[in-house]
């Protein structure tokens, strides 16, 4: 992407631009501004996930909200981006993707800002869903302008920069969510923990206006209205009893909700087949690709360790060894920080070593899970965090060399007109497989705690879970043998694309 690039205004062709591929150091002024709004806006989707966590417990105290109600602050925030994600990113390819991501960073400013004023748990959780609308159209576009404006070497280092900003959210969401309600600012309490997106969002939306380059390559026609509906009854029908399931102990109602939830997608899939020549909501033929392919189904396999692995291993370190939620966060900083430095090196390499990078990332990770289950296995009930500081680390470094690589390869051959669609397809996979995962915890973890805080079944409980997190990573790693060997096939795939 370059400087002059991004200062013109954008035109509108039937044909994906092409755009020239400096080295990063050469880029202009205005391509590092724009890079750091994309990621800065990312960097905000991202910290709101978690910032509300270390929270709860001052929001629930202010607000008088039940345990229903908390639940809610985080289902009915993760729902709308699970539901919104591939409408957002068609939304994008029709309409111009600077133009969705400005108004669902409106959208998200706005009732982040109604989130921090709200007084009661209703108005809260209403602000939380608004919320997630507005992320759905946001993330998108985030990944698609990533995908159409950046090439060559300037695309593998930008991706491991967005690797490496999902890990430093991950980092900074709850330790921003502790200082800032601990901090009491003003006598807010918890509350600026929403309302420092609004100056943030603002900067979004004013320096994106003007340093972000509008990217289309669709006539904006008409939306598919009816695969939107398909698709998002699909998805409602099917994350709502993974995401609520384990909660009411797996009532008959949430088999039910699957089995309709699978039903209406193979409607939606029929429909979409059948509109194919029509301005579809998806393009199928995105999954003749190997590449997307298999990116997509190893993108699955990394939201449902995550799922499984961060829920129980929370409740292990807490329940299994006796610490306070101080010492388990500082445990997930730990891993966090050691994520930052494997996306780090991953940003550094440029993308040289292809799929070894992420294969690489995946065998570092299951082969410290192997030396922290050993430990674990070895009886070490009173292991501190120091103990367990080696292990926890190096896992946080082989996930930060997957989550970049992984999302630049699996979208290298997507073609640009396409490319919102690839990307709300990317992060709808990656909500599903956190979904399944944490669905998952009830049979892997819970029918051996069954819900005791017994020390010496957690034990053993996260144990297992190790075992199913390992099989999923080494599953992981076969499925990335889709992606290319070389890095210079990218480089080739990339024009073909836009040859196509």
């Amino acid at each position: 992407m370059s400087s002059s690039a991004l200062d013109n205004e954008p035109q509108h062709t039937t044909q994906p631009p092409t755009h020239p591929t400096p080295g990063l150091s050469k880029m202009g002024l205005a391509a590092w501004i724009a890079l750091l709004v994309l990621l800065g806006a990312e960097l905000m989707d991202m910290i709101d996930q978690s910032v509300v966590l270390t929270a709860l417990p001052a929001i629930q105290e202010s607000t008088g909200a039940g345990p229903d109600a908390v639940q809610w602050l985080t289902t009915g925030y993760s729902l709308p981006i699970a539901v919104g994600l591939i409408t957002g990113g068609r939304l994008g390819d029709l309409y111009g993707r600077r133009k969705i991501l400005l108004i669902g960073t409106v959208v998200f400013t706005t009732a982040s800002l109604l989130c921090g004023l709200a007084a009661g748990p209703g108005v809260l959780i209403g602000a939380r869903g608004l919320q997630g609308v507005g992320v759905a159209l946001m993330i998108p576009q985030i990944l698609a302008t990533l995908h159409v404006a950046f090439e060559g070497q300037n695309r593998s280092k930008v991706f491991g920069l967005y690797g490496a900003v999902m890990s430093l959210a991950n980092v900074l969401g709850p330790v921003m969510g502790g200082l800032l309600t601990e901090a009491d600012l003003f006598g807010l309490s918890w509350r600026p923990i929403f309302l420092v997106n609004v100056p943030v969002g603002l900067a979004v939306i004013l320096l994106g206006r003007r340093f972000i380059p509008e990217s289309t390559v669709k006539k904006a026609d008409r939306l598919d209205l009816t695969g939107m509906l398909l698709s998002a009854s699909a998805i409602v029908l099917i994350v709502f009893p993974l995401t609520e399931g384990h909660l009411h102990h797996w009532p008959l109602w949430c088999f039910a909700l699957l089995a309709a939830g699978l039903l209406v997608l193979g409607v939606f899939l029929r429909h979409q087949h059948r509109k194919q020549d029509d301005a579809p909501l998806v393009a199928l033929s995105l999954f003749r690709s190997r590449q997307f392919s298999g990116g997509m189904a190893a993108q699955l396999m990394h939201g449902l360790l995550c799922g499984l692995f961060f829920m129980t291993w929370t409740l292990y370190l807490q329940r299994g060894l006796g610490m306070s939620p101080f010492h388990a966060a500082l445990a997930f900083v730990l891993l966090s920080l050691g994520e930052l430095a494997g996306a780090t090196v991953t940003a550094k390499s440029a993308g040289r070593f292809a799929r070894r990078l992420p294969q690489a990332g995946a065998l570092i990770t299951l082969a410290s899970m192997a030396a922290y289950g050993l430990r674990i296995d070895a009886g070490q009930a009173d292991l501190t965090l120091l103990g367990m500081t080696a292990p926890v680390v190096l896992i946080g470094f082989g996930l930060g060399m997957v989550g970049g690589p992984l999302a630049d390869m699996s979208l290298a051959r997507v073609p640009h007109e396409d490319a919102g669609s690839a990307s709300g397809l990317f992060n709808t996979v990656m909500h599903l497989g956190i979904a399944l995962g944490t669905a998952l915890t009830a049979l892997v973890f819970f029918a051996t705690t069954g819900g005791s805080a017994d020390a010496g079944l957690n034990r053993d409980a996260f144990i297992s879970v190790l075992w199913w997190v390992g099989s999923l990573l080494a599953l992981m790693w076969v499925l990335m043998f889709c992606l290319p060997e070389h890095a210079d096939n990218q480089a080739e795939n990339q024009a073909d694309s836009q040859a196509d």
